[in-house]
């Protein structure tokens, strides 16, 4: 059985997805933080009305695109942050590979960044080869 991927490996997973994305998408994203924590703290999980920490794989924190306006600036840039325990329990409860899973995660939550919906994320995501 081969190791658990790290957070440096999720990391970089993750700015690979983004690296992959039409370029449009990649400079809009370029102020966009991505992290890796091994699971949300409690604030994030009460901010999205979740009580189990395992419920949440990915977070968008920031002002999707669509709704800033030209004053909104408080000086934090968004945030995308990704929890690897729950990450890794969810693909060893579904069999999905880790690079997929990275994959949806991150652009399920950089459609929040742009205010995409849910058909345009699964459109975002077929784009993205592995």
């Amino acid at each position: 059985m081969l190791p658990a991927p790290s957070t440096a490996e999720f990391e970089a997973e993750a700015h690979g997805v983004v690296a992959r994305l039409p370029a449009a998408f990649r400079r809009a994203l370029s102020e966009v933080v991505i992290r890796v924590e091994e699971f949300a703290a409690a604030e994030q999980l009460e901010a999205v009305g979740i009580e189990d920490p395992f419920e949440l794989t990915g977070l968008y924190e920031g002002v999707a695109l669509t709704e800033r306006s030209q004053w909104d600036s408080d000086g934090l840039p968004p945030v995308i942050t990704l929890f690897r325990q729950p990450l890794l329990a969810e693909m060893e409860e579904t069999g999905v590979g880790f690079a997929a899973l990275v994959r949806h995660v991150v652009i399920h939550e950089a459609g929040h960044h742009f205010g995409l919906s849910d058909e345009d994320m699964h459109a975002l995501e077929d784009s993205v080869n592995d």
